[in-house]
């Protein structure tokens, strides 16, 4: 059976109930903190993630920075991605996602949740705007996540080139950023089957804005892209 349609089973009863507080947790009265938002949703995802029999290990925490305001940059495997990083991530994270993702149910919401941003990467304009907000909310202690690829690489664990563009709001900001190498997030939802899965995810030493000043963006992301797939191929033998 396939894993999505097998996951909508096993949790027919109860999804209902989490899109409804998600929804709730976007509207622009709710009172629950940013923290607490986060959280929630977490719970959501570790739930589905269990029922769905995907089994996230996860390495290197503790090159999470200890002050929030900093921006993860994993490659990118596919949908499962972003449940593999909330899954183990303790930090909250405002995702950014291109805009056909963000038209999909419960991600269009969790979005609005967690104050995440979609980008229309055909839209200069519009994706230089998010630049810049993203670059205040880091500023102000928020966490991002981001896909440098741009789109999701179809060979499994080898990462197509990274863009250099979508490092400008952590150089404008000056925050940490922290590779993360996402390790067969592509099986759950490629493969046709619902059988029992492991993924990875490994969260290697940041850089911080005195390592890469006086870097151009071009050459942070090809820095960045070396040593996620460097990671992967350690992890894989």
């Amino acid at each position: 059976m396939n894993r999505i349609l097998y996951m909508v089973v096993r949790n027919l009863f109860r999804a209902p109930v989490w899109l409804y507080r998600i929804w709730k947790l976007g509207l622009p009265g709710d009172t629950h903190t940013y923290e607490q938002r986060y959280d929630y949703i977490r719970h959501v995802v570790k739930s589905v993630n269990k029922t769905g029999r995907v089994d996230v290990e996860v390495y290197g925490i503790e090159n999470l920075p200890s002050e929030n305001g900093f921006i993860l940059f994993p490659n990118h495997q596919g949908l499962f991605d972003v449940l593999a990083l909330m899954d183990v991530c303790p930090k909250p994270l405002g995702v950014v996602v291109k805009k056909e993702a963000s038209k999909l149910i419960l991600v269009k919401q969790v979005i609005k949740a967690l104050n995440g941003f979609s980008i229309d990467r055909q839209d200069i304009r519009a994706s230089m705007d998010i630049i810049i907000k993203m670059t205040e909310n880091v500023k102000n202690g928020k966490n991002y996540v981001i896909f440098p690829e741009g789109t999701r690489s179809r060979e499994g664990n080898k990462l197509l080139a990274f863009k250099g563009g979508t490092f400008k709001s952590a150089v404008n900001a000056k925050c940490p950023i922290v590779p993360v190498a996402l390790i067969d997030c592509f099986k759950p939802f490629d493969e046709n089957s619902s059988r029992k899965l492991k993924v990875q995810v490994c969260f290697l030493k940041p850089l911080y804005a005195g390592d890469y000043e006086k870097l151009k963006t071009i050459q942070i992301a090809e820095m960045v892209h070396d040593r996620i797939q460097e990671e992967i191929n350690q992890k894989m033998g």
